[in-house]
């Protein structure tokens, strides 16, 4: 056995950021493993978790200092460099880090000579599935979306038969069916609404379907398969684009609630909807951005803000899983944990990784950027 590792847990710094990347419940799970845990004062505030109870399940709770003698740092968002004084030589960050967005960052650590471990680099491979950080806040994301437009919708959602007449039923479009449209289409199917939906791949017709929503594709122009590396979505090709834009706006003017999905990894976030588009839907609908950090799927809308357009409310969270703090640090931290856990080696008393998910995650190590989408 080599000596006992410390695992640090540090109170988020960025704006908007509610989220911890530990609970009292993995903070337990580490130290079954061996390790002491380390958690900064109030680091659980904003998520409902009291320092009494990280220090109730062995946590040591430090006003200051916290990262100090850490072989690893566990975060939501990346620390900046200069909170990790004191940390032991090639350290690991695990966090998300932004690496296309805080490029600058990633060259510190590297330059501080800390081994940082992308989460959101996660491979999409099954047995990494509970490791999944992207998954698992995009479920509460496009949970969250639904919810939102809703209650600034001046409407109702489901369809009502009362004494004074029918209260017609809601339509809704959700548009990219990854992890997050699926969860925004169930939600708004649960709400009542009449849900319709779309995406770049086809595999997902059957999804959208088995969900009770319909699915709107265009049938006779090739270059729908949109499938990327991974399973992420990629780009279409011209011609099927120009065909989808063209079924897609007829539906848009028809709907009364849209909640825009689509993200291309490394990339600006793809331009789903024009300020014409908006302008045919009726007054008082409601769309919400969830790409709006990534520059947005919808022309106008602005990060953290309602705007209205055309009589039509545009929402985007930049943030939106840290809208639900308590059940988006619980699913976040076990992220970390099932990770951690599933390479974590008895003999060494500390985690080992594998070249598959080693080489998949590492943004640096040895003082250099290793990271082959980061070089060149």
């Amino acid at each position: 056995m080599g000596e006992t590792i410390r695992i640090a847990v540090l109170r988020e710094r960025a704006t908007g950021e509610s989220r911890v990347s530990a609970t009292p419940e993995t903070v337990k799970k580490f130290i079954g493993l061996g390790a002491t845990v380390s958690v900064e004062s109030n680091a659980g505030a904003t998520a409902s978790i009291a320092d009494d109870d990280y220090r109730a399940a062995g946590a040591e709770v430090l006003t200051e200092g916290a990262a100090k003698g850490a072989d690893i740092v566990l975060g939501v968002q990346g620390p900046e460099a200069d909170l990790l004084s004191g940390v032991k030589p090639g350290a690991w960050i695990v966090a998300g880090l932004d690496p296309f967005g805080r490029r600058d960052r990633v060259d510190a650590y590297a330059a501080a000579g800390l081994e940082a471990l992308a989460m959101e680099f996660m491979p999409r491979i099954t047995r990494a599935q509970s490791m999944d950080i992207l998954s698992s806040q995009s479920n509460l994301a496009g949970y969250k979306a639904v919810i939102v437009a809703a209650d600034l919708y001046g409407r109702a959602f489901p369809m009502m038969m009362t004494a004074a007449g029918t209260v017609s039923a809601a339509k809704a479009f959700i548009m990219g069916v990854g992890v997050a449209g699926l969860q925004a289409i169930a939600t708004a199917r649960r709400l009542g609404a009449q849900v319709s939906a779309t995406d770049v791949r086809s595999a997902t017709k059957e999804q959208i379907q088995s969900l009770g929503a319909k699915p709107i594709f265009v049938e006779s122009v090739a270059g729908i398969e949109g499938e990327g590396s991974g399973g992420y979505a990629t780009e279409m090709s011209e011609e099927y684009q120009k065909a989808q834009a063209e079924l897609v706006s007829a539906h848009i003017a028809k709907q009364d609630i849209v909640i825009t999905t689509a993200l291309i990894p490394g990339r600006a976030a793809p331009r789903l909807i024009s300020d014409a588009q908006i302008a045919s839907m009726r007054p008082g609908s409601v769309i919400f951005d969830l790409a709006v950090a990534q520059g947005g799927n919808v022309e106008g809308s602005v990060p953290d803000q309602v705007v209205e357009k055309h009589g039509v409310k545009i929402v985007g969270y930049s943030n939106t899983p840290a809208h639900l703090p308590a059940d988006a640090s619980a699913l976040f931290s076990r992220n970390l944990y099932n990770f951690l856990s599933a390479f974590w080696d008895k003999e060494q008393g500390r985690p080992v990784l594998d070249e598959e998910i080693g080489n998949a995650i590492r943004l640096t190590q040895g003082g250099k950027v290793v990271h082959e989408r980061l070089l060149g």
